[in-house]
């Protein structure tokens, strides 16, 4: 337990490689892989390479604001979410932003539409740099 960060149950990240700031995310031990809303989820090809283009609305409070971004698929899977359903997500990789830690981590692409926030921050994006404390926000 030395070393570690301790983080509240709501975090600000940010996913740099998508050129998103201060996204609020809820850390959720329960899920295995972080996963983000996202819209338009496009397949495409990029220099021979399978990639995939998407839209996020980061600001919860604008969603006017749009941020098209493209990334590599690093997998496609099968995810149970947590109201028991099945769905094929792709997968991708990006460095994310914590308080002064960065680091690269696998989120799943999904709509979150119906959820309150856009990003569950997973416990293998969590791993061993950090202990939640769910009492507390934003400590990060």
């Amino acid at each position: 337990m030395k070393n570690k960060i301790i983080i509240g149950r709501l975090e600000a990240i940010d996913l740099p490689e998508l050129g998103i700031e201060d996204l609020e995310v809820r850390v959720d031990t329960g899920a295995k892989t972080s996963s983000l809303h996202v819209d338009n989820i496009t397949k495409v090809i990029v220099d021979g390479i399978y990639n995939v283009t998407f839209d996020i609305h980061p600001d919860a409070h604008n969603v006017n604001r749009i941020v098209t971004c493209t990334a590599p698929i690093s997998d496609i899977r099968k995810i149970k979410s947590s109201n028991g359903t099945s769905e094929q997500r792709y997968v991708i990789e990006t460095t994310v932003k914590l308080g002064n830690e960065s680091w690269v981590i696998e989120i799943t692409l999904t709509d979150r539409s119906d959820m309150s926030y856009l990003m569950l921050f997973g416990r293998e994006a969590i791993g061993e740099r950090f202990l939640v404390d769910p009492s507390q926000v934003f400590l990060g």
